[in-house]
């Protein structure tokens, strides 16, 4: 079906946005069943979405959505319902907000906890340049975890900025929350049963002969004064925001009286929305945390068409689990993303010793830090991409101190279908610098292991374990020996150059030696497993021309720093680096980008051809 724009929505009955709300949602469902994607918090903000287009003037009024990965209905509402089949995918539509994409994005999110920070700077423009327009933030209770959020309320509360907050409660982030914030926000949401007894209320009424609606009409009238003697919030309203709720996020005309009644008091006022995530789709509903990012799957049965294979985490946290039967001092700390990180099983088998944190990267760091102190061995497991939050932590709390952490970085190297804010390939440039820091890229699960082993028993500095989500395979027939800092392994002999390949490249590595043997070219191969430090020696004896290849930033990566390191020593410099550019990566699939950016096997080794043949 042909979907509304925003104006046409306004004109539109009752009765038609009845029937346009469950369209959405199976479009919804449909295209994600495709393409992958987020699929329970989408689902849970149909209504909500409607309700602010309704109301709202778009796009001169502005809508934030914290982290992103519930605008796929807005996506359909403004205009781009037919390129939703190209989702996530190279050159398509982006799963998060997109400036590039509609007018109607008017800000870019992926990691959590911003919004309300944008929607309060946006709405201060507004102010001081005398604008006339709205500023809504649609922040998840997951996002409510982290620190940012805390220090926006905070601010707001204090200048008293006009500005709309919906908290779109679903009871979870990626996994459930569990926060004291939580804990409120469940007792206003439960609070005396308030929700239950509406919904009862309801359906009692109807039931009623004749009289039914209009008494139950009357009583929705009434729907404030009732609230108060069953919800009374004593958090936000400290702060010094107005707070509204809790309402029934699936009653889109409820929402719209209430977004519009809020959109009229000069001043920052909270709607607590509660919604269901996966509403409206039984298997997403049913197991939410499954539903939440999926890759394409069966619509019948919402079963997935592939599972992928189980990558570092999986492997690092069974690991940890045996580790952690024969050491009581051992602890994991995740920052809301335990599943995805592979630590479920150790959080099955110590839950005690298993403490998430929320989207508080900063304040897991510290804390691990304070555990090492006392004389615990923390293990702090996080996407990479989100270890740039707390860059400050790592500096002052861990490393000045010589803290003996363990970091688990999942996701290192290109964040694929998620895009810019997700390709983890920033940190080991940004954490190079600091000085009693190691950084370490194993290429498969195995070195991972030994890595791991290394970095809790036989050092006592602060160590990066940085990896992709996924393994490969080619490197797979080189036996892994035991780890040695700073010693590089040494793959394969050559005759004409080096391949010195970082971690997830040691498999692009052997097909480009495999294409230049071809050409009738013997190439080496060897894998910089340890990022910091270098291997100093292989530096200094090493005879042939290198050529560096790396899945971070080109500038500050692995390359810069042979170099750097090879003009104080006086040596040969490396004739040649492959890496990412200086620029913001896309989203599509790995092998997608990886050929885009010309870092494919095939593109290297032309590349390095035209060098050796002085072209």
């Amino acid at each position: 079906m042909d979907f509304p724009s925003p104006q046409q929505l306004k004109h539109m009955s009752a009765d038609e946005i009845n029937r346009l709300i469950p369209a959405i949602r199976q479009r919804i469902t449909q295209v994600v069943s495709q393409t992958g994607g987020h699929l329970g918090s989408n689902l849970g903000v149909v209504e909500l979405t409607v309700a602010l287009h309704r109301v709202l003037d778009t796009p001169n009024d502005r809508i934030i959505f914290d982290v992103g990965h519930q605008c796929y209905a807005h996506k359909i509402l403004t205009g781009r319902n037919e390129q939703m089949e190209s989702l996530r995918t190279f050159g398509g539509l982006s799963g998060f907000p997109k400036c590039s994409e509609s007018v109607y994005d008017c800000y870019e999110t992926g990691h959590a906890s911003t919004a309300l920070s944008a929607a309060v700077g946006m709405a201060r423009a507004r102010d001081l340049q005398g604008d006339d327009y709205h500023v809504v933030a649609v922040v998840g209770d997951g996002a409510l975890t982290g620190g940012m959020c805390y220090e926006a309320l905070n601010d707001l509360g204090s200048n008293k900025t006009p500005l709309l907050i919906i908290l779109n409660d679903n009871q979870m982030s990626i996994s459930p929350n569990l926060s004291a914030l939580s804990e409120h926000l469940s007792n206003l949401r439960t609070s005396k049963g308030w929700l239950g007894f509406k919904r009862g209320m309801a359906s009692a009424i109807h039931r009623l002969p004749r009289q039914g609606k209009k008494t139950y009409s009357l009583l929705r009238r009434m729907r404030d004064q009732l609230r108060n003697l069953f919800v009374h919030d004593n958090f936000f309203s400290s702060l010094g925001i107005r707070y509204y709720g809790p309402f029934d996020g699936q009653d889109e005309p409820l929402l719209e009286k209430m977004i519009s009644r809020a959109l009229g008091m000069n001043e920052p006022i909270l709607l607590h929305v509660v919604t269901t995530k996966g509403a409206g789709y039984i298997p997403a509903e049913q197991e939410p945390e499954n539903m939440h990012g999926v890759v394409p799957f069966d619509l019948e049965s919402g079963i997935p068409h592939h599972q992928g294979a189980e990558g570092f985490g999986h492997r690092l946290g069974f690991e940890l689990t045996q580790l952690a039967k024969k050491d009581k001092r051992l602890v994991v700390i995740s920052a809301a993303m335990v599943s995805g990180t592979g630590m479920s099983e150790f959080a099955r088998a110590f839950p005690e010793r298993l403490f998430d944190v929320g989207i508080a990267e900063e304040h897991a760091v510290t804390m691990a830090a304070g555990m090492a102190k006392g004389g615990l061995l923390p293990v702090v497991a996080i996407y990479d991409t989100f270890m740039q939050r707390a860059c400050d932590q790592v500096i002052e709390d861990v490393c000045l101190q010589d803290t003996h952490v363990v970091f688990l970085m999942d996701r290192g190297g290109l964040g694929g279908q998620d895009g810019p804010t997700h390709h983890g390939v920033f940190s080991g440039n940004i954490f190079f610098s600091i000085p009693n820091l190691i950084i370490l890229s194993p290429r498969n699960d195995e070195q991972a292991v030994k890595m791991l082993s290394w970095a809790l028993y036989d050092n006592q500095h602060p160590v990066m374990i940085r990896y992709p989500k996924q393994q490969g395979k080619e490197n797979l027939k080189y036996p892994v020996s035991d780890f040695r800092l700073g010693q590089w392994e040494k793959l394969e002999d050559g005759q004409n150059l080096t391949l010195v390949a970082q971690g997830s490249m040691v498999d692009t590595a052997i097909n480009v030696k495999q294409i230049l043997s071809q050409a009738g070219y013997h190439a080496g191969i060897v894998h910089a497993n340890t990022f910091k430090p270098l291997d100093e020696i292989f530096l200094k004896n090493n005879q042939n021309p290198i050529v560096v290849i790396e899945e971070q930033q080109h500038l500050g990566g692995l390359f810069s720093a042979i170099t750097s390191w090879c003009v104080e020593n006086c040596l040969v410099l490396p004739v040649k680096g492959y890496g990412l550019p200086d620029s913001f990566i896309e989203h599509g699939s790995r092998d997608d980008l990886l050929n885009s950016l010309h870092l494919n096997a095939d593109s290297i080794a032309k590349s390095i051809l035209r060098l050796l043949e002085g072209k």
